[in-house]
């Protein structure tokens, strides 16, 4: 569904209100669409992802492209987070159904970026993590965006910020 996707990502860079100095960092790249798409707004994108073949993908994508700030990690999440010496300004969480690995939300909690921007397709799984995010940030809104019309199936975004 294209143009829901259009809607999705811009919902995305909405929420993470790029200037153009902000390091962002995308947990569960996939094969780099939502990097790729904030990396005009971006000084700096890095992506990790545990699929070889998404990671190929996105690496070909950025190039095809043009995008010369984004770089892609292959491995676990819960793996290849606490070897990054980069701080993010800005992490950006689409995870798989199940949602974040108990392992990952303790890294996120850890990195202490001042906004997440989170993309789910399970209210439930999404509500489970946003509360346990929630020792450390606030939501400030979330959006739906139906994604697959005539199915019960809805794609959520939250923006997070965290708390002073």
């Amino acid at each position: 569904n294209t143009r829901a996707c259009k809607k999705l990502y811009a919902k995305v860079a909405e929420y993470a209100d790029l200037n153009g100095s902000e390091t962002v960092l995308d947990l569960y790249s996939g094969t780099g669409t939502i990097p790729i798409w904030l990396s005009r707004d971006a000084k700096q994108v890095y992506g990790i992802e545990i699929v070889t073949s998404a990671v190929v993908d996105a690496r070909k994508n950025a190039q095809l492209n043009g995008i010369e700030n984004c770089e892609f990690y292959e491995g676990d999440i819960k793996d290849v987070l606490p070897n990054l010496a980069q701080v993010p300004d800005v992490v950006i969480i689409d995870p798989p159904r199940v949602g974040m690995h108990k392992d990952v939300v303790g890294q996120v909690l850890a990195i202490h970026a001042p906004k997440i921007v989170y993309v789910s397709c399970n209210p439930a799984t999404l509500a489970r993590d946003l509360e346990t995010l929630s020792t450390r940030y606030e939501v400030v809104e979330i959006t739906p965006v139906d994604m697959f019309p005539h199915t019960y199936h809805i794609e959520s975004v939250a923006l997070l910020k965290q708390k002073l």
